[in-house]
């Protein structure tokens, strides 16, 4: 070959597969030599790594921002305006997630920190008997407060593994997190309003700033329909982690919907409108947080017409043990691994990890969830026979039998609810030497 296979990889990974694999469709001999040197360690596994599939090594992004925030973890910054930022998964590997850990995603301006945050308000109206208008004061006051763990994702996490690209930011896995939420049910405070029967969907609002600095320009206004905004955990929150609620991630009040697309789940909110319509504000429509109901062709056009909204989550797992890329000593023979899976409205059921490109399956002990809606953490131990280069591939099921499949699926022009199996690069023992 006249250029390395690290050049060919990295410029023409197709290319590099046909010269690598050869017809054979397998890797030996001459072959297996340049793949260990593209990779840059002998690979135990080879004989099961398939073709068609770039190696996790070279799938490394390029150098990305670090969000350089008070009270922020340096997280991976996707955009300044407004503020995008992704958690490292390894950042997340704690039962309930730290608020300065979080990710963060806006649509509009940061509002000014409130200086008497019980004297917010916000108001019910619409499709109700009798509208209400309360601050954050009385609703502790009036209505049972609860805590609860509850998952809050970004719809549009996984996006990067789309192909091709879709629109907007590219996530990983790390659009998640797992807080402690304290707070009263919307439940409580739409059943006080008094639901009329054609209350059918929310519309929400809140205090960001429009980018564009318009007055009265709304960033985000999304809604859902009321079964979800009846559902017990759908919180108005004002506390996080036993603190109140960061400005950040908006306080005074903000709405939490788990399980839902993060976007759902307002923050600075000051208005709930029961409608008897879905929404129609800012972010709903069209191709905005919605999916199609058959499959498309990727790369093309669409204008959203045959697409349905985004609801539940699919299925999704996290590694927080090891960070792709990791070395380790030589003569590591045991990986202790640990993660996260969640699913949604619904359960998970299993999660697995493999040591050879998907070959074989390892179980992994999943625990209950603290309640509904939160995730579930999974540990586990595995074998590696040699030093060398490791992917550790890793996959939940639902509660309805559904797995992470291989690649990411239906494909969508802003790129939601893609899924796939993770994988995660490891590195054990001494490297190759590698020419220039």
């Amino acid at each position: 070959m006249e250029r390395t296979a690290q050049e060919l990889y990295g410029d023409d990974p197709q290319r590099a597969d046909a010269e690598v694999f050869g017809r054979r469709g397998a890797l030996e001999g001459t072959s297996l030599q340049v793949m260990q040197a593209a990779v840059g360690a002998p690979i135990p596994a080879a004989a099961t790594l398939p073709p068609g599939i770039l190696p996790a090594a070279f799938a490394r992004p390029g150098a990305l921002k670090l969000l350089r925030m008070p009270g922020k973890a340096a997280l991976l910054l996707h955009d300044e305006r407004p503020i995008c930022a992704e958690t490292p998964e390894v950042l997340l590997d704690e039962a309930v997630t730290s608020a300065h850990v979080m990710f963060v995603r806006n649509n509009g301006g940061i509002p000014p920190e409130v200086a008497d945050p019980q004297s917010w308000r916000f108001t019910v109206e619409g499709e109700v008997q009798a509208p209400l208008s309360l601050t954050v004061g009385e609703l502790q006051s009036r209505f049972p407060v609860v805590t609860r763990q509850l998952q809050l994702e970004c719809g549009g996490n996984g996006r990067a593994f789309h192909q091709p690209a879709a629109r907007g930011n590219p996530w990983g896995n790390g659009a998640i997190s797992n807080g402690a939420w304290t707070g009263v049910r919307l439940r409580d405070v739409l059943l006080a309003a008094g639901l009329k029967p054609g209350a059918r969907f929310t519309g929400h609002y809140g205090a960001d700033p429009h980018l564009s600095g318009a007055a009265g320009q709304v960033s985000i206004a999304r809604g859902m329909r009321i079964e979800k905004a009846l559902d017990e955990d759908t919180l108005l929150a004002f506390g996080l982690n036993g603190a109140p609620l960061p400005n950040l991630h908006g306080a005074p009040l903000r709405l939490v919907v788990p399980g839902w697309p993060g976007s759902l789940s307002q923050k600075w909110l000051t208005r709930i409108w029961v409608r008897d319509v879905p929404h129609d504000g800012p972010g709903m429509g069209g191709t905005s947080y919605r999916v199609p109901v058959h499959p498309i062709i990727p790369g093309g056009a669409h204008d959203g017409r045959d697409f349905v909204e985004l609801e539940s989550m699919p299925v999704r797992s996290i590694l927080t043990s090891h960070a792709h890329g990791t070395h380790l000593p030589a003569g590591t023979r045991h990986l202790d691994l640990r993660g996260a899976a969640w699913a949604g409205d619904l359960a998970v059921q299993a999660q697995h990890v493999s040591l050879d490109f998907g070959a074989t399956w390892q179980k992994m002990a999943l625990f209950p969830a603290a309640n509904r809606h939160a995730w579930q953490r999974w540990q586990g131990r595995v074998t590696v026979p040699a030093d060398g280069y490791y992917e550790l591939w890793y996959r939940a099921t639902d509660s309805a039998g559904r797995m992470q499949p291989h690649q990411a699926a239906n494909w969508n022009p802003q790129g939601y609810a893609a899924n796939p199996v993770s994988r995660a690069a490891v590195f054990i023992g001494r490297t190759l030497a590698v020419s220039a």
